[in-house]
């Protein structure tokens, strides 16, 4: 009987933490996933830190949950990997245990200040000019009449 009072305890306390059933029901529609734990932080863009060590084994016990609108682009739907700032990354990825609210990382000249999105697979990607000439040409057929 414990067995199902636990159930039911975790069952009302993800349905709590979500803020009810509609955004229970928002949450796994975004990422397919609901948990709960306790709040790390939340980043300058509004992505919120979660970590649970009692209840997830180690890899599923640090998580996010992606802020809505990102630098003025709206991501309700379009949730990315590359909405996590690098100082996060660290953290989520079980790099290191001090996260960034604690222990904010030294500034590296290399990093952006405004995080952008990944643009790879869209039409803004970057393509490299290419420097060297072809190995293979394209075969161009010729015109009729031209004989």
């Amino acid at each position: 009987m414990a067995q199902y009072a636990n159930i039911v305890r975790r069952a009302l306390g993800q349905l709590g933490g979500h803020g009810g059933v509609r955004g229970f029901l928002v949450q796994l529609l975004r990422v397919n996933d609901v948990k709960t734990g306790a709040l790390v932080g939340v980043d300058k863009y509004g992505n919120k830190y979660f970590e649970d060590n009692k209840n997830y084994f180690f890899g599923r016990h640090r998580w996010v949950i992606y802020t809505k609108e990102m630098n003025g682009k709206n991501t309700m739907w379009e949730v990315d990997g590359s909405m996590v700032p690098s100082e996060w990354h660290r953290w989520l990825h079980c790099m290191t245990d001090d996260p960034p609210t604690t222990h904010p990382p030294e500034p590296k000249k290399f990093l952006a200040e405004v995080h952008q999105f990944n643009v790879s697979g869209s039409s803004q990607q970057y393509v490299p000019f290419p420097t060297t000439s072809k190995k293979i040409h394209e075969w161009v057929p010729p015109k009729a009449g031209a004989q």
